[in-house]
């Protein structure tokens, strides 16, 4: 044969099997078994090519689909065909890839969803803290989650951690509405006051609505010391950082920066008195300021009073959180009122169910997502200016046995908490 009409029997060949790919394309198209129809144009192909192009015909070819082999054969000639399997795979990696990414955001804003139901509904046009509302920084908190940061920038470990944490104990409220147990697993009442079912209906005290309504554009929190000369093992002389004070400091900016809320906090001293340390006037003294605060501050709702416990030098409160020593905290409640005299006329308190509640409300947000954090709120006869404010608490972190560093580490679960309770969350 010559080499011209070798060239026109190869053209031949190729348009022929184009035309035949091509006809396998529309046959596959009307669902057509799709062996039978390889099988019959593979037969046909392959009879052509051996009669026409013995040369050519290969018995090594990893894949026996003709249409396989004819495009390989033809990529040369044809190179705006690209047919290389690994930029196809490629392709089909991205487009896989895409879809998982858009599946796993469904799904992460369906739990999210299933999360906020579980929460309960939040009130129709109850402005809360945070930006323009709470709801619109929790919002925010659940886009995070959903994107990467591009800055490559990593937020706190704490708030991180917040976030992410999941409930570890459940209390029923059949359990709650036992009065001996609530106040057997919860509650330390002091032999100075004692306390009943009426004054103490757990039920009641948790459908308190203590959620923050104030936004924070204006003072929200307001953290003080009365005795802000408590100290710890560890503490250096003269060092006001490593005193309850400097705890305060570090309460006061998680509060801000990882919450988004408004705290003013106050380190005047109440516990000096002549330059010696007299704690006799110290809640009088607090009591004049933190009015005066107050009174200039309308906005605030919640007060917290931050102390340290003074116990035995061999006892320590300590408990691990995230893999940290952690101090104890307690929440503290005066009742106006004492055995040995009833009610506490010159001390009054409006504000005793509302105190209750948030301690209350504080301690099972501790039992459910930090056990052992939170010691029993402690009951006693007495008023402790808890009646500057419904929302406010004293708060016992650790004690003098604890380090500084323990001390500190405390603040990130009490701040958690709050968030919890004042977000209704």
């Amino acid at each position: 044969m010559k080499k011209k009409d070798a060239a026109k029997a190869v053209s031949a060949v190729i348009w022929i099997g184009m035309l035949a790919l091509a006809g396998y394309i529309v046959i596959k198209g009307l669902s057509l078994d799709k062996e039978v129809v390889e099988k019959i144009m593979y037969n046909i192909q392959q009879q052509a090519v051996e009669t026409y192009l013995p040369a050519v015909t290969r018995s090594d070819r990893k894949n026996d689909s003709f249409a396989f082999w004819l495009l390989e054969k033809t990529k040369d000639q044809l190179p705006g065909l690209d047919t290389d399997e690994q930029d196809v795979q490629a392709k089909e990696d991205v487009t896989t890839s895409a879809r998982i990414v858009e599946e796993n955001q469904e799904f992460l804003k369906q739990r999210l969803t299933e999360e906020n139901q579980e929460a309960g509904p939040d009130e129709e046009g109850l402005e809360i803290t945070g930006g323009d509302t709470q709801k619109d920084q929790n919002k925010e908190t659940e886009e995070e989650q959903e994107e990467i940061p591009e800055t490559g920038e990593e937020e706190s470990k704490s708030a991180a951690v917040a976030r992410e944490r999941v409930p570890v104990t459940d209390i029923s409220m059949e359990q709650l509405q036992d009065f001996n147990f609530v106040l057997s697993n919860f509650y330390t009442v002091d032999s100075t006051t004692s306390i009943t079912s009426d004054q103490l209906n757990a039920p009641e005290l948790l459908q308190m609505d203590l959620r923050m309504k104030t936004g924070n554009d204006q003072p929200q929190i307001l953290i003080y010391h009365t005795h802000s000369q408590e100290e710890f093992i560890d503490s250096v002389p003269g060092d006001a950082s490593t005193t309850i004070v400097g705890v305060g400091d570090y309460l006061t900016k998680i509060l801000k920066e990882n919450y988004g809320y408004n705290v003013l906090h106050v380190t005047d001293t109440f516990d000096i008195v002549d330059g010696k340390l007299d704690r006799n006037q110290a809640y009088n003294y607090a009591q004049e300021r933190i009015s005066q605060v107050l009174e200039e501050n309308p906005s605030i709702e919640v007060i917290i009073d931050l102390h340290r416990d003074g116990v035995a030098d061999n006892q320590r409160l300590v408990t691990e959180v995230d893999g940290k020593q952690t101090a104890k905290v307690m929440f503290f409640n005066g009742l106006s009122r004492t055995k040995q005299n009833g009610e506490i006329s010159y001390l009054p308190n409006p504000y005793i169910q509302d105190n209750l509640a948030f301690s209350l409300q504080m301690m099972l947000a501790c039992e459910k997502y930090y056990p052992d954090f939170a010691r029993t709120i402690y009951l006693r006869g007495y008023r402790y200016n808890l009646h500057l404010r419904p929302k406010t608490l004293l708060v016992e972190c650790g004690a003098q046995t604890n380090t500084v560093e323990e001390e500190m580490n405390a603040m990130e679960p009490l701040a958690d908490v709050l968030n919890k309770v004042l977000t209704g969350t």
